[in-house]
């Protein structure tokens, strides 16, 4: 059948499945799509694993879907895996949609047999009106130029081999061999977005242009190829401004386009379009805004953008400590990760803590007192790295900001007899 060789060139070109003694686990829903996807692997040779998931929103059609799905793979002798999720119960425990819900439950599921059963790929069954829909989904949400790609060949261990066919084809081929199918009711409401995609967008361009699908496909085909050349230039420019959670901004304004480089950095991380747009508009102004996604935050710091993780806690250093005889030829490392503190002036017991308003010590070299909030802004600390200021205290004194400077009260000199060199483990 032509369907079969199509695949099986689709496969081949996109490199999906390196050998046929691999394990393929595929997510059989008992719908058109996913029966053809079955027979295909199967005529082509794979090992196959069907597995379903009922998801029970559609009462009687869901036991339906069940049965017929477990009848299949009793008539075809392919080993299946089934499960039943309450995709209500955890759509409202998580605040999604219901959706939302049945896909995190459905590819929880897929991973973890995966990895049981030591398959080499998830074998989905969207095909090319899939990725066209997809295609007009994000246009109408709004998107990067990854979002006009449609849906991808293969990602984290899912294989896609129907993006090479139209779903008159798969019904066809299904006409052909004499397979049944069961069809979804949902699939004929335009309650949700994608299917007033399906059902009254496409037929109304279809109305302007007949081969409509052919030329969306075929956009799509260009776009993957253009998002190469992109990704590529975006790789360049994100190595010249971007390492460690910090970009720098007079390196990113040099950019042909400062704000696409922000948006592949930052919507990643879950800031949205309209706020990488504010977060642009403050590059060159003064310092001390922050924005906010669920897991990041981002300062305005100078020169920079920096980026933390939400929530994250910092933990004391485990400190190491050696102690020596002081002598004449003892020299004082000029690194300011250590501390080589006069033993016999450390007063009490040491202990580590975060540094407060209103906390003072001498500078190692000075004389006087000095908040450390003073110390810190002389020194151009960023509020990211107030935050993660640890002190290392003598008593109630503070005898080292931890890898920055010691202070003068605790400072070697000539009367000392035993040094405590300390430093991160």
């Amino acid at each position: 059948m032509m369907i079969i060789d199509k695949v099986r060139a689709f496969i081949e070109k996109e490199h999906l499945i390196s050998s046929r003694k691999e394990i393929l686990l595929v997510a059989l829903s008992g719908g058109a799509d996913s029966v053809a996807l079955l027979h295909i692997l199967r005529k082509l040779g794979y090992h196959c694993i069907a597995l379903h998931c009922n998801f029970w929103l559609r009462d009687r059609e869901s036991l339906r879907d069940e049965e017929f799905v477990t009848n299949l793979c009793k008539k075809l002798n392919v080993p299946l895996y089934k499960t039943n999720f309450d995709t209500f119960a955890y759509a409202k425990q998580q605040a999604i949609s219901i959706e939302m819900a049945a896909r995190e439950l459905r590819y929880q599921w897929f991973f973890k047999l995966k990895e049981e059963l030591s398959a080499s790929s998830i074998a989905i069954a969207h095909h090319i009106d899939d990725t066209i829909e997809t295609l007009l989904l994000n246009l109408i949400r709004g998107t990067g130029i990854k979002g006009l790609t449609g849906i991808p060949t293969h990602n984290q261990g899912i294989i896609r081999p129907l993006l090479c066919v139209y779903r008159k084809e798969i019904e066809a081929y299904l006409d052909a061999i004499g397979q049944t199918y069961v069809t979804d009711s949902t699939n004929l409401e335009d309650e949700y977005t994608r299917n007033k995609i399906r059902l009254n967008l496409i037929p109304l361009m279809e109305e302007i242009n007949p081969s409509i699908k052919k030329t969306l496909n075929d956009t799509i085909s260009y776009l993957r190829e253009t998002e190469k050349i992109y990704l590529h230039s975006i790789h360049h420019s994100l190595t010249k401004v971007y390492s460690n959670n910090k970009i720098d901004i007079k390196k990113l304004l040099k950019e042909p386009s400062p704000s696409t480089i922000l948006y592949e950095i930052l919507y990643p991380k879950g800031f949205t379009p309209q706020q990488i747009e504010s977060i642009c508009q403050v590059l060159t102004e003064q310092s001390g805004k922050q924005f906010y996604s669920a897991d990041w935050r981002i300062l305005k710091d100078r020169d920079y953008l920096l980026l933390k993780k939400r929530e994250s806690k910092s933990t004391p250093p485990q400190l190491k400590y050696e102690e020596i005889k002081y002598s004449a030829d003892f020299i004082i490392p000029k690194n300011k990760h250590i501390a080589c503190l006069d033993k016999d002036k450390l007063k009490g017991p040491l202990t580590i803590r975060k540094w407060e308003q209103g906390d003072y010590f001498i500078p190692f070299g000075m004389k006087g007192r000095k908040k450390i909030s003073d110390y810190l802004t002389d020194n151009k600390y960023s509020l990211f790295d107030k935050e993660d200021l640890w002190v290392l205290c003598s008593g109630e004194s503070i005898a080292w900001l931890i890898n920055e400077r010691i202070d003068n009260r605790f400072a070697i000199d000539n009367s000392t007899q035993s040094v405590l060199i300390i430093k991160e483990e």
